[in-house]
């Protein structure tokens, strides 16, 4: 590689396509952020800052980049129970289309291998609907596999760390925008 092509990434953004909607586990976290969809995606699309960002964040680490911004990326967080936190770590494909405003990650790595998330982002007259959506079967665990995606991973890790970020990144997206300014309430 060149000194011209350094931070030039031109292998092709990963095809994770649409959300599978087959999936025994789907967890949604979703929340109106006040602050302009190109600020608050561009901040979601930016994982390698979240460390920066969210304290329950250990770190997020490109293994490879493609040309979209996305790539493989490993990700550890910790999910707090009161004074302890369980740290949980996973190893994902990305990929980033600024075009339809989604960010979508296919775990390859970790207890949740094969699971499939996406981030979407849509305009509201007062900011940025943000939605997060995981769907997974499971680990591959005869009979356990999908009672524990359903009944724990989901509902207690998947959704304790996913509400967290999104919380956290509003907060920021929030607190760094200068351009938003929400329309003013009509009354009659």
């Amino acid at each position: 590689m060149t000194s011209a092509n350094v931070g030039v990434y031109t292998a092709p953004p990963f095809d994770l396509g649409p959300m599978p909607g087959d999936r025994a586990m789907c967890t949604v976290d979703a929340q109106l952020v006040r602050a302009p969809l190109e600020h608050i995606f561009a901040l979601a699309a930016d994982v390698e800052a979240w460390p920066r960002h969210l304290s329950h964040y250990r770190y997020v680490t490109f293994r490879e980049r493609r040309a979209d911004g996305g790539g493989i990326v490993d990700m550890a967080a910790k999910r707090p129970f009161g004074p302890v936190s369980w740290p949980v770590w996973w190893r994902s494909e990305m990929h980033v289309d600024p075009n339809a405003h989604v960010v979508r990650f296919r775990h390859i790595g970790g207890i949740t291998t094969g699971m499939d998330v996406a981030w979407t982002f849509r305009d509201e007259p007062a900011g940025t609907h943000v939605e997060i959506v995981h769907v997974w079967n499971g680990p591959p665990i005869p009979l356990f596999g999908r009672l524990a995606a359903v009944t724990v991973i989901g509902p207690v890790f998947i959704h304790g760390v996913a509400s967290r970020t999104l919380a956290g990144l509003a907060r920021v997206a929030e607190r760094t925008s200068s351009s938003f300014s929400p329309l003013p309430s009509v009354h009659s």
